[in-house]
Protein backbone atom coordinates (compact mmCIF):
# COMPACT_ATOMS: atom_id res chain seq x y z
CA UNK A 1 0.00 0.00 0.00
CA UNK A 2 2.67 2.20 0.83
CA UNK A 3 4.50 1.83 -2.46
CA UNK A 4 1.44 3.02 -4.31
CA UNK A 5 0.91 5.61 -2.23
CA UNK A 6 4.44 6.51 -3.07
CA UNK A 7 3.72 6.35 -6.43
CA UNK A 8 0.95 8.85 -6.19
CA UNK A 9 2.84 11.46 -4.17
CA UNK A 10 5.67 11.32 -6.48
CA UNK A 11 2.94 11.93 -9.81
CA UNK A 12 1.88 14.32 -7.93
CA UNK A 13 4.96 16.64 -6.99
CA UNK A 14 5.36 16.29 -10.70
CA UNK A 15 2.12 17.61 -11.81
CA UNK A 16 2.11 20.27 -9.21
CA UNK A 17 5.32 21.58 -10.06
CA UNK A 18 5.22 25.18 -10.32
CA UNK A 19 8.62 26.65 -10.84
CA UNK A 20 10.13 27.35 -7.17
CA UNK A 21 7.19 28.69 -6.23
CA UNK A 22 5.79 27.55 -2.93
CA UNK A 23 2.38 25.54 -2.92
CA UNK A 24 0.44 22.91 -0.33
CA UNK A 25 1.84 20.05 -2.40
CA UNK A 26 5.99 21.08 -1.43
CA UNK A 27 5.19 22.63 1.79
CA UNK A 28 3.23 19.45 2.95
CA UNK A 29 6.93 17.45 1.60
CA UNK A 30 9.13 19.79 3.59
CA UNK A 31 6.37 19.49 6.69
CA UNK A 32 6.35 15.44 6.17
CA UNK A 33 9.93 15.09 6.51
CA UNK A 34 10.63 17.88 9.19
CA UNK A 35 7.99 15.59 11.75
CA UNK A 36 9.46 12.62 10.12
CA UNK A 37 12.85 13.49 11.44
CA UNK A 38 11.24 14.90 14.90
CA UNK A 39 9.80 11.36 15.65
CA UNK A 40 12.30 9.54 14.50
CA UNK A 41 14.77 11.73 16.79
CA UNK A 42 12.30 11.49 19.22
CA UNK A 43 11.83 7.11 19.03
CA UNK A 44 15.70 7.20 19.13
CA UNK A 45 16.22 9.42 22.48
CA UNK A 46 13.33 6.93 24.16
CA UNK A 47 15.26 3.79 23.20
CA UNK A 48 13.84 2.57 19.29
CA UNK A 49 15.83 2.24 16.64
CA UNK A 50 16.37 4.89 13.59
CA UNK A 51 13.93 4.03 11.70
CA UNK A 52 14.18 5.87 7.55
CA UNK A 53 10.73 4.38 7.02
CA UNK A 54 8.80 6.67 9.39
CA UNK A 55 10.85 9.77 7.39
CA UNK A 56 9.52 8.45 4.16
CA UNK A 57 5.73 8.23 5.26
CA UNK A 58 5.91 11.50 6.62
CA UNK A 59 7.10 12.74 3.62
CA UNK A 60 4.27 10.52 1.83
CA UNK A 61 1.38 11.61 4.11
CA UNK A 62 2.50 15.51 4.00
CA UNK A 63 2.81 15.19 -0.04
CA UNK A 64 -1.14 13.92 0.16
CA UNK A 65 -2.23 16.12 2.52
CA UNK A 66 -1.12 18.71 0.30
CA UNK A 67 -2.54 17.75 -2.88
CA UNK A 68 -5.69 17.40 -0.69
CA UNK A 69 -5.12 21.41 0.42
CA UNK A 70 -4.56 22.16 -3.55
CA UNK A 71 -7.62 20.48 -4.93
CA UNK A 72 -10.21 21.89 -2.12
CA UNK A 73 -8.15 25.50 -2.84
CA UNK A 74 -9.01 24.86 -6.58
CA UNK A 75 -12.99 23.59 -6.13
CA UNK A 76 -13.14 26.97 -3.92
CA UNK A 77 -11.76 29.09 -6.74
CA UNK A 78 -14.05 27.28 -9.94
CA UNK A 79 -16.84 28.08 -7.54
CA UNK A 80 -16.70 31.37 -6.23
CA UNK A 81 -16.07 32.60 -10.27
CA UNK A 82 -19.74 30.95 -11.09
Amino acid sequence: MWIALTVVAAISLIIFFRGWGPNAVWGGATGGLVIGIIVVLVGRVVGHSFNWSIIWKGIVVGILLGVVAELIAELANRYLRS
